[in-house]
Order: structure tokens, then C-alpha cells, then sequence
């Protein structure tokens, strides 16, 4: 018998392919349990994605906030990569929509100012990040 739990967690591509063995061996109720623990671990894992680009986000938009002399063009990009990536997630499955990244926010959020912190060497005070500065504010070095 099968641990597809396990086996789910560990690789999807064994997980896939104990599935079509048990499909092939007219196991359909095994292939059934199979796939569905590979799309729970499918999902898990594009939730994890979706937190660590926008904890990176976060954490990019916060070095922005508190150290305005060190702004790089590094910082633009990464953030405008993270939102991309953000995006294309998002596109590719669309349950992972505002109102997911929403719940998770103030956890990443936390995350993310402790990223900066350890970054920067410096205590950063507890701050807030909206929506609008998160994903619509354009994040550009000016040169003067």
C-alpha cells in the first residue's frame, strides 16, 4: 500500500508515476487517492511560492522605505521581478487571488521586516505596508 501523503510530499513526479502504475494495475480507488494528494501537495507548494516572492516583495519595498540613501536599481528590479512572478502565479492558478494573499499577509509581512532587518543590521520600528505601496507603486532611482 501506498503512502501517498508521503510519497506526494517527497516528489510529484513519483507521485504521478505511482498513480499511472496503480491506473495500470485497475487500482482506480489507489489512483484516486493518488492524484488527490498530488494536487493538495501541487497547491501547498504554489502557496509556498506565493509567499516567498512576496515576502521577498515586502521585504525589497521595506530596505526601500527605511533606507532611501541606499536605493539601487537592484531594488527597483527585484521588485518588479517579484511582482512579475507574483503575476504570472497567479495567472497560472487563479484561486491564488487577492483575498489568499490577503490572509497571509500580515504573517509575510512580519517575515519580511525580519529578512530586512537581518539584511541591514539594524532594528527596523514596526510598520504597515498597503496594497497600493505593495503591488501598484512604481519603485524607480532618481538620478539628479
Amino acid at each position: 500500500m501506498v503512502n501517498w501523503h508521503d510519497l506526494a510530499t517527497t516528489s510529484h513526479y513519483q507521485t504521478a508515476v505511482a498513480v499511472q502504475h496503480s491506473l495500470a494495475a485497475g487500482d482506480t480507488e489507489q489512483a484516486g487517492i493518488g492524484i488527490e494528494e498530488l494536487v493538495e501537495a501541487l497547491a501547498r507548494a504554489d502557496r509556498r511560492a506565493l509567499e516567498s516572492y512576496l515576502m521577498r516583495l515586502m521585504q525589497h519595498i521595506i530596505k526601500w522605505r527605511v533606507q532611501p540613501e541606499r536605493r539601487s536599481p537592484s531594488w527597483a528590479a527585484t521588485i518588479r521581478t517579484a511582482r512579475r512572478q507574483i503575476a504570472r502565479l497567479q495567472r497560472d492558478t487563479p484561486s491564488l487571488n487577492r483575498r489568499v494573499i490577503e490572509r497571509m499577509w500580515d504573517e509575510v509581512l512580519l517575515d519580511a521586516c525580519d529578512e530586512a532587518e537581518s539584511e541591514l543590521n539594524r532594528r527596523i520600528p514596526p510598520l504597515s505596508l498597503s496594497w497600493e505601496e505593495v503591488f501598484e507603486t512604481a519603485y524607480a532611482v532618481q538620478n539628479d
